[in-house]
């Protein structure tokens, strides 16, 4: 996935979840692994090669309180 084509940040289209369209029957033809692997291909597209780790960052903590 190092050759990742470019983004054109430009181009936005806004629809209803509710519109069908042929995006729909795109991917329900794909196999979850070719879903996952487009997926990985457009997040590293929109926040670069650098800002993607293989993990998943650590989100909340839980402290537990002293009672008073």
């Amino acid at each position: 996935m190092k050759d990742l084509p470019p983004l054109d940040k430009t181009a936005i289209s806004v629809t209803s979840l509710g519109d069908s369209s042929d995006d729909d029957k795109y991917w329900h033809s794909k196999t979850p692994e070719e879903r996952m692997r487009a997926l990985e291909m457009m997040r590293r597209m929109v926040y670069g090669e650098d800002r993607t780790t293989g993990r998943l960052q650590r989100s909340i903590e839980v402290v537990d309180l002293k009672q008073s």
